[in-house]
């Protein structure tokens, strides 16, 4: 397995806000696998807590397991995208599971769930697969941009036309998610691909960040600390808690140092040789 720790330089951080008594978020963050997963949970007592907990270590054990049998990169025969997408597929699919088995059988975790937002870097890419309304953003030549759509109904009415975005930073409803990992017996999950560029750095957050900064703010604290991750990490989270706190503040920030292409021709010609014997089969 391609370790990555010379390519990608992470820093990330959960914190309870100024308002809540119990922080309902989870991170979790490995920059040799390239992986990062960052989970809100929601539920009545502590359960939100539990179901952010399971989503987190459930997804980074899977995608362990998955990506120590078979390099991220990979193409299976018949298949137009890398096994990188099938592996966070399925370990949210698993997340997912436990997740709903476990409020099935524990009254007082009946009715948890947790958004997820999940990346995975590898061979110069980037899949993110999310659900509800954590966030993944590039930050490339200071420029912020919003890579993931939120699964919300603030959103759905967004697309509509029935508000403006303007609007929608003081609607009154726009924490109300239309997809949770584990509210269901089966989860939708959300997965694009991006190319990544040494210099870019992408930004994972709970809403308790996105909710309480404007994407300029955001933009312009990543830009001035883009050289000191840790930093940046830490300032967004005060600058949020500033605002009011008024949730859980999640923040996992990763920086390209350098290009991560897997160097494989011995892989290209394995790959080629799989898909001319999948199409001749």
């Amino acid at each position: 397995m391609q370790s990555l720790t010379a390519a990608l330089e992470m820093s990330g951080k959960t914190d309870t806000g100024r308002v809540r008594d119990h922080n309902e978020d989870a991170i979790l963050f490995e920059p040799d696998l390239g992986l990062v997963v960052l989970a809100d949970g929601m539920g009545g007592y502590n359960a939100g807590e539990v179901a952010s907990g399971i989503a987190t270590q459930v997804v980074a054990e899977m995608m362990r397991a998955q990506m120590a049998a078979t390099p991220a990169h990979v193409k299976t025969a018949g298949s137009l995208w890398p096994v990188a997408h099938e592996m966070l597929m399925l370990a949210i699919d698993r997340a997912n599971s436990l997740i709903y088995q476990t409020a099935q059988e524990h009254a007082q975790c009946a009715g948890m769930g947790t958004t997820l937002v999940s990346a995975l870097f590898y061979n110069n890419c980037l899949a993110i697969a999310h659900v509800g309304d954590s966030r993944a953003y590039r930050l490339r030549d200071t420029k912020l941009e919003q890579l993931t759509k939120d699964h919300s109904f603030l959103q759905e009415q967004i697309d509509a036309g029935l508000v403006s975005v303007e609007e929608a930073r003081f609607a009154p409803y726009k924490n109300l998610v239309t997809r949770a990992v584990g509210i269901n017996s089966a989860v939708h999950t959300e997965l694009h691909e991006y190319a990544v560029e040494p210099g870019d750095v992408y930004l994972f957050c709970s809403d308790g960040l996105s909710d309480m900064l404007e994407d300029a703010a955001i933009e312009q604290l990543i830009s001035i600390y883009a050289d000191n991750l840790s930093q940046a990490t830490d300032t967004l989270i005060e600058q949020a808690n500033a605002e009011g706190g008024r949730d859980n503040v999640s923040v996992v920030l990763v920086k390209i140092n350098q290009a991560f292409a897997v160097e494989s021709g011995i892989w290209n010609k394995f790959t080629g040789w799989l898909g001319s014997n999948g199409k001749s089969g």
